[in-house]
């Protein structure tokens, strides 16, 4: 018998093996989605396995991967599939990473031009196995599609480089167009939620970004339904102003899995409405707040009203 077969397979999340299954509740209506079956999603997917890429899109099970794809939309994920924390909400398979791919900045450019995106947004695993959170390899992605989508704004979705010491710098040096890391949800629920992360050292990365660079757009999102208050919202949503972040987004968490932790409850379309004309009243230029959002759902589309938005606020002003 030869190795292949006598080797169990992987097992995705194997921090969460030894815990109780969670009940998995049945979505509402407003929130089911229809299977991918496009040939718009199916040409995407073919790039995507042409050119050896990772997207948050299958790795996360996001359930919007079926109309981004037809319109050829799809998130990087950069730097493997294997990630280093494991956050109780998360899809992601955890473990040991593999070795940065040298060869992915161009694989990664190589995609996005033969896509034709006007606008792509870049995420990764968490990389606490790499001296520097794999920052330099995010700016090397950032030229890298620079350099052969020149036209393309980019959008990254980064970790939190704690303990890292400068790679913020090095990121921000990049000149992303949007700089997006997730808070995910309130300070209370962080150490049953992410328990890898800190709220406090978060909302500090996002501040640090503004004063680095003061032009360059901000963004955030949590997820709701995890066992949140409103207050608790609330006080994120001012939280991130005084880090004066751009853009927030507010989706519903989905549980992937039994093992993962539970849905507290679905936020009703209505509720959602109410979170974003509060967002808008305490002064984000842009927000995007429905159960399906997702930090790059209609990024591109967003991006344009973010970048009026901004100009709207400085005519006004001046």
């Amino acid at each position: 018998m030869s190795t292949s077969e006598t080797k169990p397979p992987r097992v995705r999340h194997p921090e969460k093996a030894h815990k109780p299954d969670q009940e998995v509740k049945r979505k509402p209506a407003w929130i089911r989605v229809k299977a991918p079956v496009s040939k718009e999603y199916q040409a995407t997917r073919a790039v995507v396995k042409e050119n050896g890429l990772h997207t948050v899109c299958e790795e996360a099970a996001c359930p919007n991967i079926g109309e981004c794809w037809a319109q050829r939309h799809a998130t990087m994920m950069i730097m493997g599939g294997i990630c280093t924390r494991a956050c109780s909400f998360c899809n992601v398979a955890t473990g040991k990473p593999n070795a940065l791919d040298p060869f992915e900045p161009t694989n990664v450019a190589t995609a996005v031009a033969k896509l034709g995106l006007k606008h792509v947004v870049i995420t990764s695993v968490d990389r606490d196995d790499l001296a520097d959170g794999g920052a330099q390899h995010f700016a090397d992605v950032i030229r890298a599609v620079r350099e052969a989508a020149p036209e393309t704004t980019i959008e990254i979705l980064t970790p939190d480089f704690l303990r890292k010491e400068g790679a913020l710098e090095v990121v921000v040096a990049a000149k992303p167009d949007v700089f997006n890391h997730n808070l995910e949800t309130v300070p209370r629920l962080y150490t049953e939620v992410r328990p890898g992360a800190r709220y406090f050292h978060s909302l500090r990365l996002l501040d640090e970004v503004k004063r680095l660079d003061p032009s360059m757009f901000t963004k955030s999102g949590i997820m709701v339904g995890l066992g949140e208050s409103k207050s608790e919202v609330l006080q994120v949503m001012d939280d991130l102003r005084s880090a004066e972040v751009d853009f927030l987004t507010i989706g519903q968490y989905l549980q992937p899995t039994p093992k993962h932790h539970f849905v507290d409850r679905f936020v009703t379309p209505e509720e959602f409405k109410q979170y974003e004309a509060m967002a808008y009243n305490k002064g984000f230029l842009m927000v995007s707040a429905s159960p399906l959002t997702r930090s790059s759902y209609h990024a591109g589309d967003d991006f344009a009203r973010l970048r009026a938005a901004r100009e709207a606020r400085l005519a006004a002003a001046g």
